[in-house]
């Protein structure tokens, strides 16, 4: 945020609000005399402050708290139900959805296999799955306050989906789209991008600065965290690591590129293994969840292609490594419920191949949202948006300069 203009009091009201808000948010039940003191802000302040998010609905009074000596005070929390928000995982071969609090509690979960990657199958599904889920909500002062999307693809800063490969959509406007057909804000995010935040407010990346969110479905994307605040790139569309070239000679892949990382250590890369070696038995056609019960029966030749996989994830994680050095990898995603079997490949490979300069044990983390990163990641940046319009800015955007 820019240097305070002198006599812009609509500013500092604004920044006030802000600190009072996210103070009674992440420390509530708390009192008036608290904020005060935690904030540093005097009492009169404060007390404006809170009167306003009252009548707003954002913050409500609950019975008096502990006195130390004098009148009890009235301690103040976050209404968290004051509306609801939808995030939408699209991923390549299902479509996700689930209904969340304020606080980015679900409420309502609805995932499903994608019927077509074709983008009119796609909103039609999409459509039904959020308009049941609006349904569900429960009513509120604001109701649906948005709509977050994340799409495996590359989004500008705009909500425009440039290219998604796996889903072969090029230049779609899936924003203008769902706006139409809900008149509720809509947020089209990156997926990769998504899971990053998701996980860096509720899951494995909480309280962390730096880390690298590997999100491992058909593709692989990449959300990168720096200082806390996710890295979009000049045209914000950074991330795309699952196209970094790991073998020069390699297979073609659907981006134009050869030898992707993402075409061996993919969701697609072990399903295309295994049915080249007609596994398991008895299984025509595998899916994740045939091959998940396999490797917990002890089925050697499924544990063998996740050792694989493992080797191959963790190639790419080398570079990811070199290249950032974050205090996280965090891999995300519906392959991360097979971290029991590549969790050891994985750490080997870095093992092997990292100078002594990257101690890698304490860094690699496997998500603990599992499948709900990148709703939740997408739930939130539409909760986001929702308060800024309500002059409610985050607190990482408070610092001056």
């Amino acid at each position: 945020m820019k240097a305070l203009r002198t006599g812009d009091q609509n500013l500092v009201k604004q920044i006030n609000k802000s600190v009072v808000f996210h103070t009674i948010k992440n420390k509530g039940p708390i009192s008036r005399a608290q904020i005060s003191k935690e904030t540093g802000l005097n009492k009169a302040t404060v007390s404006t402050m809170v009167a306003e998010l009252l009548k707003e609905s954002f913050v409500k009074e609950i019975g008096a708290g502990q006195s130390s000596g004098g009148r009890k005070p009235v301690m103040l929390y976050f209404h968290h139900h004051a509306g609801y928000a939808i995030g939408i995982d699209v991923g390549v071969n299902y479509l996700s959805g689930i209904l969340t609090d304020l606080s980015g509690n679900i409420i309502e979960k609805n995932t499903s296999k994608l019927k077509s990657t074709r983008l009119e199958s796609v909103v039609d599904q999409m459509t039904a799955v959020t308009g049941n889920l609006i349904q569900k909500a429960p009513d509120s002062p604001y109701g649906i306050v948005g709509i977050g999307i994340g799409v495996p693809g590359l989004v500008d800063s705009k909500g425009q989906i440039l290219f998604a490969p796996n889903l072969k959509w090029r230049n779609v406007d899936l924003k203008q789209v769902m706006e139409e057909k809900f008149h509720i804000p809509v947020k089209i995010e990156n997926e990769a991008n998504a899971g990053a935040h998701g996980e860096q407010l509720y899951g494995a990346g909480k309280n962390i600065a730096n880390s690298v969110y590997i999100s491992i479905g058909i593709g692989i994307g990449t959300g990168i965290v720096i200082n806390h605040q996710l890295y979009r790139g000049f045209t914000g569309i950074a991330g795309e690591m699952g196209h970094m070239s790991i073998d020069f000679q390699g297979r073609k892949c659907s981006c134009g590129n050869r030898g992707c990382w993402e075409l061996y250590a993919s969701e697609s890369a072990l399903l295309d293994a295994a049915s080249k070696r007609n596994l398991p038995d008895g299984h025509p056609e595998a899916d994740l969840d045939v091959l998940y019960t396999e490797a917990q029966k002890g089925n050697v030749e499924v544990i063998q292609l996740l050792n694989t996989l493992g080797e191959y994830i963790g190639i790419g994680l080398t570079n990811v490594m070199n290249t950032f050095n974050p205090e996280a990898m965090i891999i995300g995603n519906r392959i991360a419920r097979f971290e029991p079997w590549i969790r050891n490949p994985v750490e080997r490979v870095l093992e092997e191949r990292l100078s002594n300069h990257h101690p890698f044990a304490t860094r690699l983390r496997f998500s603990k949202l599992k499948d709900d990163s990148t709703a939740l990641g997408a739930a939130s940046f539409a909760i986001s948006d929702f308060f800024s319009n309500q002059k409610i800015t985050e607190m990482e955007s408070l610092s001056l300069t």
